[in-house]
């Protein structure tokens, strides 16, 4: 399955970002609010700047304390991205994942952000895959 294809069964496309002017306690307020476990740092909402998770704020408070909660998101965002594109396979996606540590990709289409997949997303595409998978052999055996 395609990247292309699990965003297309996303309920909500939408990626949400932040400016980097953002602190961090506005980060952990938007991701509170929103459900989410990561936003993209942008200053324009179409270049990924930067991201920032759940994790990062849980372990600058464990570092630094309350005091990091009104520095900037980009004093504790990643900033070395690790992308992808609609075209890239989601066991690639998967692997770059696993291989990284890491839960949440940007998906970029001639550098401007166009989403977010997140390793629930490939899980969920590839037990979907698997499944269509086993009835195909079922029927197969059963002669149909």
């Amino acid at each position: 399955m395609l990247v292309s294809q699990i965003l297309k069964f996303k309920a909500d496309e939408s990626v949400i970002t932040a400016l980097p002017s953002c602190s961090v306690a506005d980060a952990a307020k938007v991701l509170s609010e929103r459900r989410i476990g990561t936003l993209i740092i942008s200053r324009d909402g179409q270049v990924a700047d930067g991201i920032i998770s759940e994790r990062d704020i849980v372990r600058q408070l464990g570092r630094a304390g309350a005091a990091c909660l009104s520095e900037s998101v980009t004093s504790i965002m990643t900033s070395k991205l690790v992308t992808c594109t609609r075209d890239m396979r989601a066991d690639e996606v998967l692997a770059q994942m696993t291989e990284g540590r890491f839960r949440h990709m940007p998906v970029l289409q001639d550098g401007v952000l166009v989403g977010m997949i997140t390793l629930g997303d490939v899980v969920k595409a590839r037990l979907s895959e698997l499944a269509m998978e086993k009835d195909a052999l079922e029927g197969m055996i059963r002669g149909h």
